[in-house]
């Protein structure tokens, strides 16, 4: 069947590297759903004012960087239990929370504060 040209937006993708010892995963993180998780990642942020036991420290205000440690963990998380749609949740929060950061490579030892965002 042919036709004329569908007009649509080009849906713009970033790739978000993470890294968890040997292993490497790209997940896709389209513009849409960056900006249609605002509310879930405002939610993510509610529960982290209140404190948060980061390995065997508990921090009382956890600034934007160990914010994006305490979401990598989720991120590991979601990983290892093949839920997707969480990851990419996750992976979102952590891109938009920290411009620039195009990955993560995440301690799986236990240490959060370990884990590292990674830059171009």
């Amino acid at each position: 069947m042919t036709g004329a040209p569908v007009d649509c937006e080009p849906i713009d993708i970033m790739q978000f590297r993470v890294v968890i010892g040997e292993q490497v995963y790209a997940i896709e993180l389209p513009d849409d759903l960056l900006r249609e998780s605002a509310e879930f990642h405002a939610r993510l942020d509610r529960d982290m004012d209140r404190g948060w036991q980061m390995s065997r420290e508990f921090v009382e205000r956890p600034d934007r960087l160990q914010r994006c440690q305490i979401v990598a963990e989720r991120l590991l998380s979601s990983l290892t239990t093949g839920n997707e749609a969480t990851a990419m949740l996750m992976a979102g929060y952590i891109a938009l929370r920290m411009p620039g950061a195009v990955g993560v490579d995440i301690d799986a030892a236990g240490e959060m504060q370990n884990t590292e965002l990674l830059y171009a």
